[in-house]
């Protein structure tokens, strides 16, 4: 088959990164690239984004597009870093500019922190149609995990973010600035209606019980099997179960650094004086000391 989609692991943010590939044209892209972060050296490396790289080398194919589904908050964005190795567009959704907005305020960036997305090349909205090789995918807005989560699609292959995971994980949480649980309701019922033999390819796969990596459903398995979806739940009663399991949640572990780099693109905050880059954590419950 001329679309070949060769999917990667990457195991310490349980990330499922795609690249998208026209046999013919040698036309590549590449969905939702993670960086490795070391938390607790806080250090940052390249070994999960060389082996993109290198299967691009390898197979002679040219990047077109860097694809984010969304903002990530649970990973860092390597998107940056391969764009200045291999070239092609970083794109994202056109909500991506509230969500700047926001996290300026939260991290107090620089009064001169763009929240246009200009460090995006390409803000991307419903409708809106990227050619690749003899293919094309078409972009549907999808919020409610995130105001500027985007689903790809590409004969008849949806990537769809963290609107939902493997039917045994559930959905995706939605108490994230701009978070709106009857939003995802929506957006899923729209990912239903592309119909049942559509392929869903997760972004995530937290591999409950400890079972093997899982990173391809279809709609209907979805709707016949997601634990929060099947028997056909309806809207009021997916939104309680939903905001109710999102009061239980903690912070991901890696939202503060995630959000500063993946907000512009994949990039790290700007260096100071001595050429070192910091990231910002908040701090909350202050108010108790004093």
């Amino acid at each position: 088959m001329a679309l070949h989609i060769q999917e990667f692991f990457h195991k310490a943010s349980f990330t499922l990164t795609y690249i998208v590939v026209d046999r013919v044209s040698k036309e590549c892209a590449i969905i939702d690239p993670a960086l490795d972060y070391d938390q607790l050296a806080s250090s940052v490396d390249s070994a999960f984004a060389k082996q993109l790289i290198n299967y691009i080398n390898d197979n002679q194919l040219t990047l077109k597009y860097i694809l984010e589904t969304h903002a990530h908050a649970d990973h860092i964005s390597s998107a940056f870093y391969l764009k200045q190795q291999l070239g092609g567009q970083i794109c994202i959704g056109s909500g991506i500019k509230g969500i700047q907005k926001t996290f300026k305020t939260v991290f107090n960036l620089a009064k001169d922190f763009n929240t246009q997305g200009v460090q995006f090349d390409q803000l991307l909205k419903d409708g809106d149609v990227l050619p690749i090789g003899n293919f094309e995918f078409s972009v549907m807005e999808t919020p409610g995990h995130t105001p500027d989560s985007l689903t790809y699609i590409i004969e008849g292959n949806a990537f769809i973010g963290d609107t939902l995971f493997m039917p045994d994980s559930g959905s995706a949480r939605c108490d994230f600035p701009g978070g709106d649980a009857a939003l995802l309701y929506q957006s899923i019922q729209k990912i239903f209606a592309l119909g049942d033999d559509t392929n869903l390819y997760m972004c995530h796969d937290y591999q409950p019980g400890g079972r093997e990596i899982k990173f391809l459903t279809s709609v209907k398995e979805q709707k016949n099997q997601n634990i929060h979806l099947k028997g056909n739940v309806n809207e009021k009663d997916y939104v309680a179960t939903r905001e109710a399991r999102d009061a239980t949640l903690a912070n991901p572990k890696l939202i503060f650094p995630s959000l500063q780099c993946n907000i512009q693109a994949g990039d790290l905050p700007s260096a100071d004086a001595q050429g070192l880059h910091y990231f910002k954590y908040p701090i909350s419950g202050v108010e108790h000391l004093r």
